[in-house]
């Protein structure tokens, strides 16, 4: 796949929490606890976003280009959306952004691309599943194509499309104001996250305890991606040892780089199980609101 050492560490960590959550289906399962076939119809949707996102899927051209910022810059990898790339070039020519604030900004569009790519998934899945709801000939067999399942579905993608529509007038205004240096949060995932949960039935007491669990998640993410950089140059160096033949060097860049590459998956790993659980809790307030 040609993956960079990060890329790496994140389809690790991505196909752990897959392969936690095919067990825990499969113990549901087991004890008759998804006869709808919803979770496992999600459980596959999350592996196709792998596969796509990491270029597995077999399609050419569907991988993300391989970059990392610290390294390449952001000039070599694209948006695939003639709006998102306006906004990028608006801002990058602004001067109002430092270097670390473009890095900061880019981050947040390939975030917002993700999304889009998720959600597209996600309305694939529903059209196909709709398709063989309307082709079913025998009335009983709406047992195996719930409308419990399509409804779920649809209330996932309204979420999704309400949560791009928030990222891109988010997008929007930081790239023509510049950041806003009161602003709460600078994580993009953490700030998806506390609008949603202002949209969703909290109280005011459970609202403030989620904003400072959002404060424990964001310094957490941060740390990864702390350790995302020390891992991209020590596989820098790494490269650079190879070539002088010095085996005591290599040896020891050798154990730096695993060490790095260990804690970068632990930490991807843990970072991503927070997130999916954070995500289910607004999911579920948000679907409160709605009955």
């Amino acid at each position: 796949l040609h993956l960079s050492a990060v890329k790496l560490a994140e389809l690790h960590s991505d196909l752990k929490i897959q392969e936690k959550d095919e067990l825990s289906w499969k113990k549901l399962k087991a004890e008759g606890l998804d006869e709808d076939g919803e979770k496992e119809a999600k459980l596959r949707r999350n592996l196709n976003v792998i596969m796509t996102k990491y270029g597995m899927n077999g399609k050419k051209d569907s991988q993300l280009v391989d970059t990392n910022y610290i390294k390449d810059g952001t000039e070599s990898d694209t948006l695939d959306d003639p709006r998102l790339e306006k906004l990028w070039s608006k801002a990058k020519t602004s001067g109002k952004f430092s270097d670390e604030e473009l890095d900061k900004l880019w981050r947040e569009f390939k975030h917002h691309k993700e999304k889009i790519r998720e959600y597209n998934i996600l309305l694939e899945t529903v059209s196909r599943t709709e398709d063989i709801h309307k082709n079913l000939i025998n009335p009983s067999e709406e047992n195996l194509v719930k409308e419990e399942i399509l409804h779920n579905k649809h209330r996932e993608l309204k979420e999704k499309l309400r949560s791009i529509n928030q990222g891109f007038e988010r997008l929007r205004k930081v790239s023509h104001q510049g950041y806003d240096t009161s602003s709460e949060f600078e994580e993009p995932r953490v700030i998806d996250l506390w609008d949603m949960a202002k949209s969703a039935n909290f109280t005011e007491k459970e609202l403030e305890s989620f904003r400072e669990e959002l404060k424990h998640f964001e310094a957490k993410i941060e740390k990864h991606h702390h350790y995302q950089k020390q891992l991209e140059i020590s596989h820098q160096k790494l490269k650079h040892v190879e070539g002088t033949g010095d085996k005591d060097h290599l040896n020891r860049n050798k154990e730096k780089y695993a060490m790095l590459q260990e804690k970068t998956k632990e930490l991807g790993y843990k970072v991503k199980k927070h997130l999916q659980d954070l995500s289910s809790r607004i999911s579920q307030g948000l679907q409160h609101n709605e009955l």
